[in-house]
């Protein structure tokens, strides 16, 4: 306990004053302290000027990451007959219509993103106070209500990543591992965060980016300059 207890204090001196650093200055301190048995997530908040209980600042989207996540992302879809075919040759972990329903209405959410055809939304409509929460529920804004399941099933495991406002007014996401090059954490964080201004809604007053920062799943966070990680 002592060590863990010293190596976290160790983590915290290593980033003390350090803030508003440029994105290649913080991915290089957060995998230099990124010291867990495990290959810890990098993870990235960007806190936004907006408020999202007003439907005009709302914020949502989704960013193919240039270089993955390096997670294993599985994926349900809800469909019938050939397109439940099709997403289950593209690599679906889980494919079902009123069963699947079924499933998820008994609790058990064994996946981390979630797909369906447009006829399948009476049925996922019912799920709502199941997956909303947990920003799992199919929307057609980010491409997971489709008919082109195959397509959507590759992206969402080839690193392609959701991001929603939270009542906060935070945006955060995992995006890479600290085994990652610096290089290609660098061009996720930019992917990310450019992806994050682009889907600025109409409603926003005032400065839209207010704050963004880095941390690893177990060390301490530092903050980016955001002029430096907005490239677009």
């Amino acid at each position: 306990m002592a060590q863990h207890g010293k190596r976290t204090r160790a983590a915290r001196e290593a980033v003390d004053n350090k803030q508003n650093l440029s994105v290649e200055e913080a991915v290089s301190l957060i995998k230099s302290n990124a010291t867990a048995k495990f290959d810890e997530t990098v993870e990235i908040a960007v806190n936004l000027g907006v408020n999202p209980r007003h439907a005009d600042q709302m914020v949502r989207g989704v960013v193919g990451l240039p270089n993955g996540t390096g997670k294993d992302v599985r994926v349900a879809v809800f469909a019938r007959g050939a397109k439940a075919d099709e997403a289950r040759e593209a690599g679906a972990d889980i494919v079902g219509a009123e069963d699947l329903m079924e499933t998820v209405q008994g609790g058990k959410i064994d996946f981390d993103r979630c797909i369906a055809t447009p006829d399948m939304m009476p049925v996922v409509g019912r799920l709502g106070k199941v997956l909303g929460p947990r920003n799992l529920m199919p929307n057609p804004k980010v491409g997971t209500v489709t008919m082109d399941v195959a397509d959507a099933v590759k992206a969402a495991k080839g690193g392609e990543v959701q991001f929603k406002v939270e009542k906060a007014g935070v945006v955060h996401a995992g995006i890479g591992k600290a085994s990652f090059d610096e290089g290609k954490l660098v061009e996720n964080v930019r992917a990310f965060v450019n992806a994050v201004s682009k889907a600025k809604p109409a409603g926003a007053k005032g400065t839209y980016m207010k704050k963004i920062a880095l941390s690893s799943t177990m060390g301490p966070g530092v903050t980016v300059e955001v002029s430096d990680a907005v490239t677009e």
